[in-house]
């Protein structure tokens, strides 16, 4: 998404920086190991502060940051509702909420959270992409498209695109053709195949393709750009990594 604060996973950067994309597998054993090393540090760092000021909702921000990035998805929406019992007014600007809801198996939770920040922020498609596959799992794909947020604003590269893939209107061909034949400089290029192969491997993921999801989520997270390019990028940078995950875990091969 495009608004944030930034939060606990900006400590881990550096390392991934560090990290070569060039495996078979998007992310070793070892860089696995790490990430973990630095997710449970942050949750224990920020447990000990909860416990000194239980009214310090930067510490729960970064800890259900850590529990999201970490795979325990209940933990993350217990604590993204602690802030908002604590200041009713992130309501809006929560959509890190509705990941953890969506990654929770919260469907109808996390298409309220989203439509919550599309009041918000009317040009996001990111977000309406997440508000589009959280009804594609509570109610099935037609009702999903009947439902899709409205956009008249125009928002950043590449995702025009990838909302008219999820209307349909689009094919992941002609998303990445699009960005292989735009004018423009490398950096900015990078950004949109990580966007374009997230999304599309997403996308093939809530359509219940994962031979083809896991492709394209493979090549997201062996971006080399994203975990640098700032919050919104590195936060789904994660979630490209724990859906490939999962996907690898229901079915390795």
């Amino acid at each position: 998404m495009a608004l944030s604060t930034p939060s606990a996973f900006l400590r881990i950067v550096p390392i991934l920086l560090l990290w070569s994309a060039l495996d078979d597998n998007p992310l070793s054993e070892n860089r696995k190991a790490e990430l973990k090393r630095q997710l449970d540090k942050t949750i224990t760092e920020s447990t000990a502060e909860i416990s000194r000021d239980p009214a310090n909702v930067q510490s729960y921000s970064r800890r259900a940051d850590a529990y999201l990035f970490h795979g325990d998805f209940s933990k993350a929406v217990a604590d993204y509702d602690t802030m908002l019992e604590l200041k009713p007014d992130l309501r809006a600007t929560l959509w890190q909420r509705g990941l953890a809801c969506f990654y929770a198996g919260q469907f109808k939770q996390a298409a309220d959270q989203f439509a919550a920040y599309h009041a918000y922020d009317n040009r996001d498609r990111e977000n309406g992409i997440w508000h589009y596959f959280s009804n594609a799992k509570a109610h099935g794909i037609p009702k999903a498209r009947q439902e899709l947020l409205k956009y008249d604003r125009f928002d950043r590269e590449p995702f025009p695109s990838l909302y008219r893939l999820v209307e349909g209107t689009m094919t992941p061909t002609d998303v990445l053709s699009e960005i292989d034949s735009a004018k423009v400089d490398s950096t900015e290029r990078q950004k949109r195949l990580f966007y374009a192969e997230l999304y599309i491997g997403l996308n093939h993921a809530v359509e219940d393709k994962p031979d083809l999801a896991k492709k394209h989520l493979r090549k997201a997270t062996r971006s080399t750009w994203a975990p640098g390019a700032g919050y919104g990028a590195a936060f789904m940078w994660h979630i490209g990594r724990l859906q490939y995950d999962l996907l690898m875990q229901a079915s390795p091969n």
